[in-house]
């Protein structure tokens, strides 16, 4: 006798979806004055079938696709369309904003309606550019509907323009558009300065959220920091979500460059939680929320667990988009750093590698030869390049390896010193990099001039006892004790490393380890045996310290998270509170 069925026949609307298909070009013209759902729903259909080309003529149509901007339930399915698209080599992107151009220089002569309707439009298409990763197109699009809002000079039309101010500011930081960006900035505060003296109410959380982001961008550190407390100030229950993790993101990543570790653990598990609770785990905003967990992570001495938050993010970032997409290049980059640092000591450095090389060739693809978001990606490269040539036996391939770093190097802080120029953080990190790269192709002279540039410059800037200078001071300290015998040197400098590490991180600091070995190198050769038997027991005692901080790490889920959900208008007075 014939077993029971054992398949289920597929609904009616599914194979009615099918048929379409199946059939699109017989249905095409109809499709269009169907329900946007139903259209959606073909439109996802020929993606998922591989038909890109019919799907690409559909969405080259601004109208079709702005009724597909509104499926907001949908959105990460569209995007799931989108960048399909792109990887297929068509100009989507390039179409619709060419579209929206022309519409707006329509509309300008149009009824108010269509003027706000056009307006609306730019600000949700450049918005989801900005998200897709399309960030020059994006740009596009909002300066021109920022032109339509400022073509009118009344409260409805200030609004509308600073709403555009905050998405062109976005796209800009992003993009390293910084002088660009800081022309948005001074637009944005007329605007503000109008809305104030009109008396009119607007919540400016996410405009100095982006004022924040963009000094952070030029490593105003200070001036950062001052920004987002002053948008935590702006914080309400009635504001959406994204402003409110979005907000909560980037005044953590101010508190971690000011050193201010439980401020910042606060703010990015508050920013954590608020995104798990109202976005989907594989949602693009979860994802940039988990960067600045594992940023915080990171610097915070949290290594194995920072790459596993890292390596979560990047799984998010690939479901949602994959492909040649520049947020999955930055998440490739972001984990090959972390994990470059996690296995510093073993040397282990392919997993390192394979995501340095896998964010680079997706930036080259995607990146003008010269462009800023470069400089960071070369960086990572160059640094894993030069541990792998140090650990390698065959002389003629470490000398390769150490002049394809010096060459990554060397662009880096070329693309560095346009953007920022000589004072600044940017530039001052890039001179200790290559300090070190010049210590191991056995340029001592060379080594120790850009240590010093780096120290000077980053002292100026962050104080004597930041963490990069205890950095720069430290690998200076190795070039003087393994290098150039300078041992009188060499010991005032690890100590002065040595001091501000225990400060800021605590015995258990991980960085120690160098710092306490590299003593020990020094005061053998100064014969100085009580001060070797000191330190010989500081770095054991460092050792135990480390082996309970690692077997503790162990038994903690990084993504586990112990705290409660804060009312956002509860955040800024709570943070005073862990001073």
């Amino acid at each position: 006798m014939a077993s029971a069925l054992n398949w289920i026949p597929d609904s009616l609307y599914n194979s009615s979806i099918s048929v379409v298909v199946c059939h699109y070009g017989r249905f095409q013209t109809e499709l269009r004055i169907c329900p946007k759902n139903v259209q959606f729903d073909v439109f996802y259909k020929l993606y998922s079938q591989g038909l890109l080309c019919q799907l690409g003529f559909e969405f080259y149509h601004l109208d079709t696709f702005e009724r597909m901007l509104t499926m907001k339930s949908k959105r990460h399915l569209l995007h799931h369309c989108f960048q399909a698209l792109m990887d297929h080599g068509a100009r989507t992107a390039f179409q619709l904003t060419k579209a929206y151009c022309q519409r707006c220089s329509v509309t300008s002569t149009s009824l108010e309606d269509q003027r706000l309707s056009t307006v609306k439009l730019g600000l949700t298409l450049g918005g989801f550019l900005s998200d897709a990763g399309w960030f020059p197109e994006s740009e596009k699009v909002v300066v021109s509907c920022l032109k339509l809002c400022e073509e009118k000079d009344d409260a409805k039309c200030w609004v509308m323009a600073l709403a555009a101010c905050l998405r062109l500011l976005h796209v800009q930081n992003t993009y390293c558009r910084l002088q660009e960006a800081q022309d948005t900035f001074v637009k944005a505060q007329k605007f503000i300065h109008k809305l104030k003296n009109g008396n009119h109410s607007v919540n400016l959380a996410g405009i100095y959220t982006e004022f924040s982001c963009l000094s952070f961008c030029r490593s105003n550190y200070s001036e950062a920091y001052d920004w987002s407390l002053l948008a935590l100030k702006e914080l309400h229950s009635e504001l959406s979500p994204k402003v409110v993790v979005d907000t909560l993101r980037q005044a953590a990543k101010t508190c971690v460059v000011k050193r201010e570790f439980r401020k910042a653990e606060f703010l990015i598990k508050q920013a954590l939680h608020t995104a798990r609770v109202n976005f989907h785990p594989k949602h693009p905003k979860f994802g940039d929320t988990l960067l600045d967990y594992g940023f915080y992570l990171l610097n915070v001495d949290s290594i194995n667990k920072s790459v596993i938050v890292y390596q979560k993010a990047l799984d998010v970032w690939q479901t949602a988009f994959g492909g040649y997409n520049l947020h999955v290049a930055i998440a490739h980059e972001d984990l090959a750093y972390a994990s470059y640092v996690h296995e510093y000591s073993s040397g282990n450095f392919k997993v390192a590698r394979d995501h340095a090389e896998k964010a680079m060739d997706i930036m080259h693809h995607l990146l003008p030869q010269d462009h800023l978001l470069l400089a960071s990606s070369k960086r990572v490269k160059a640094l894993i390049l030069e541990e792998i040539a140090i650990d390698n036996q065959d002389k003629a391939i470490e000398h390769k390896l150490l002049l394809e770093a010096q060459e990554l190097h060397l662009s880096a802080l070329r693309l560095a010193q346009q953007a920022f120029g000589e004072m600044n953080v940017q530039t001052a990190k890039h001179y200790g990099n290559l300090g070190r790269l010049y210590q191991s192709m056995k340029k001592f002279n060379d080594a120790e001039e850009m240590h010093l540039k780096a120290i000077h410059i980053k002292k100026e800037l962050l104080g004597p006892d930041d963490y990069e200078v205890a950095l720069s001071v430290g690998h200076l300290a190795s070039l003087y004790n393994y290098d150039m015998e300078l041992f009188e040197r060499a010991e005032e400098l690890y100590l002065r490393s040595i001091e501000i590490g225990v400060k800021l991180f605590g015995e258990g600091y991980s960085g120690l380890e160098y710092d306490y070995r590299g003593l020990l190198r020094v005061y053998t050769f100064l014969g100085e045996p009580q001060k070797y038997m000191n330190y010989q027991q500081i770095l054991q005692r460092w050792n135990e310290v480390r082996d309970r901080s690692t077997e503790s790490e162990k038994h903690q889920c990084p993504l586990s998270l112990q705290t409660d959900l804060v009312p956002p208008e509860n955040l800024f007075p709570m943070l005073h509170s862990l001073e």
